[in-house]
């Protein structure tokens, strides 16, 4: 297996490869917005981030700043966080769009991760998400939910040639 070439960060940015390992939740500085179907589900200046080696960061919203009619209980399976726990998803049906397991919560995390007791995170992959103003971009390989903007910089986990990572 190949290390991966970090890349050094320029004036206001910061390397995924200095986040930690296990995870860190610190609050967010920038504003979170969410929209789907021309609405806006999230306006939150409340967000927390979690900051893991080699990963983008991923946001999580209070439940009060998510306008939580837009939400329903998603079918499929739960999944399960060595750090975090288990995780539920829900589905997101605002305006005309529709955008199935876009959001995820743990509803009992473990205790180190128990600030994020009634936070949810949403895949930008499936509804626009941004930070500030600056649209967000889903972090590669379609499994994570890391939001990547023009701050951090890599390489990231999901890349091609980093499932070993």
């Amino acid at each position: 297996m190949r290390s991966p070439k970090r890349v050094i960060p320029g004036p206001g940015q910061e390397s995924v490869w200095d986040y930690p390992r296990p995870p860190r939740v610190e609050p967010a500085t920038r504003h979170v917005r969410i929209e789907l179907g021309g609405l806006v589900i999230v306006s939150s200046p409340n967000a927390l981030r979690v900051l893991e080696t080699a990963g983008a960061p991923t946001y999580y919203i209070p439940y009060k700043d998510i306008k939580m009619e837009h939400l329903r209980p998603s079918s499929g399976p739960q999944t399960w966080c060595e750090w975090k726990g288990a995780a539920t998803y829900f589905d997101v049906v605002a305006g005309k769009g529709a955008a199935e397991r876009a959001v995820w919560t743990y509803p009992d995390p473990l205790p180190n991760f128990k600030q994020l007791l009634d936070h949810y995170s949403f895949y930008p992959g499936k509804v626009a998400c941004y930070l500030d103003d600056e649209p967000v971009t889903p972090q590669p390989g379609g499994f994570y939910g890391g939001w990547v903007t023009s701050d951090i910089v890599g390489p990231i986990k999901g890349e091609p040639g980093s499932a070993g990572w």
